[in-house]
């Protein structure tokens, strides 16, 4: 039972740790990106806004937008609209006479299908994706821009900046920092695995073959890899948003996206095959795959613990920490220290994400598909 223990300990640190170290022994990528943001020529690009019932926020969405600073003759403002039932459409062609273009999906089909309709409708080089939550810096696009004039470049991910409503940096905050961490890091080897479904940009070709029943965010890495190229991050690339308003809505927006991802790997397993896909599946198996395993390492780890609490100093530590671990949890979220205390947050955080995660390789193999898209409120 011992190696069973110890086995288990390493699967449940893999992906956190034993993967990111690998990642930084590997050989890292040479950029060639050769030109100044100053004198390049630009290429036509096409912002797409999804939405769906975003009459709260939309109007605030479209004023941000209109201050990017990009060459007015080659940007253009689209809003994906998955046929939404309140104003958001009516608002979005207010601003029809500043340039702003509505592409209302004609059936209710997601996030994706939304994104195809206006993708068929768009006219620039480089399609740039944002939802109505994110907030994009007036200089961001530009930048992005730039990392396109490397032609091994497919597709660009921002970097999520979390404000929580105090201004701190705590839960979802700190795991949000290291997730930017790790992806820095596979952006620099095999490209990322995944890009920030909030804000990310592609070229026109990385999205032809754009499948609706799978996260844009990761189909299209998929297709970069497909293609012979790379998904990178861009740290100066910033999107901008704030925590959820009810901690329960966003338990259940990531069950709703693991969902989607285990969707999109059932429906692409080429992306799994090291001999198709290289180091690529490798990043796959270690960032996904492993990750998605963690709440049942976990249960397997406190199982062999407790069968071998009486057996040694080593495996009675184990025991107890992962009593005050979970204890901590629990009596935060129930006391309120949960709202003050960013220790007891990020203990919070991890614990709700897997069981989160395991909610949705039970509700995956249980036959649950998730399409229609229900955006998180924050």
């Amino acid at each position: 039972m011992g190696h069973i223990f110890y086995f288990v300990a390493l699967l449940c640190g893999y992906s956190y740790f034993l993967y990111p170290l690998i990642l930084i022994l590997a050989p890292a990528r040479k950029t060639r990106v050769s030109g100044a943001s100053g004198t390049m020529d630009y290429p036509a690009l096409s912002l797409i806004i999804t939405a769906h019932n975003e009459e709260g926020r939309i109007h605030e969405k479209l004023e941000n937008s209109l201050l990017i600073d990009y060459p007015d003759d080659l940007f253009e403002i689209i809003v994906a609209s998955d046929c939404s039932s309140d104003a958001t459409d009516s608002i979005v062609e207010s601003f029809g006479d500043r340039g702003v273009r509505l592409v209302r999906a004609d059936d209710r089909k997601g996030k994706e299908y939304a994104q195809l309709c206006a993708i068929r409708k768009a006219g620039g080089e480089i399609l740039v994706f944002s939802d109505v939550s994110t907030r994009i810096p007036a200089e961001a696009l530009r930048v992005l821009a730039l990392q396109f004039e490397d032609p091994r470049i497919g597709a660009v991910s921002s970097e999520d900046r979390f404000i929580s409503k105090d201004g701190r940096v705590v839960g979802e905050g700190a795991y949000v920092k290291y997730e930017m961490w790790l992806r820095r890091l596979e952006s620099g080897r095999a490209g990322l695995v995944g890009l920030s479904g909030s804000f990310f940009a592609a070229r026109r070709e990385v999205c032809e073959e754009w499948d609706i029943y799978s996260p844009s965010d990761f189909n299209t890495a998929l297709n970069c890899a497909k293609k012979g190229l790379v998904a990178i991050t861009c740290p100066e690339v910033v999107g901008i948003y704030s925590d959820v308003k009810d901690p329960g809505l966003e338990y259940r927006r990531k069950i709703r996206t693991v969902v989607r991802g285990m969707t999109a790997i059932s429906r692409h397993p080429v992306v799994l095959n090291p001999f198709r896909m290289g180091s690529f599946a490798f990043q796959v198996w270690s960032h996904k795959i492993m990750r998605w395993g963690v709440p049942w390492f976990l249960l397997l780890f406190a199982i062999s613990t407790l069968a071998l609490a009486g057996e040694g100093l080593v495996y009675q530590v184990a025991f107890w920490l992962q009593v005050i671990f979970y204890g901590v949890a629990a009596i935060g979220w129930l006391s309120g220290i949960l709202r003050r205390n960013t220790a007891v947050r990020i203990i919070f955080f991890f614990v709700q994400t897997n069981l989160a995660l395991a909610y949705a390789l039970l509700s995956f193999l249980a036959g649950k598909r998730m399409t229609v898209w229900t955006p998180s409120q924050r």
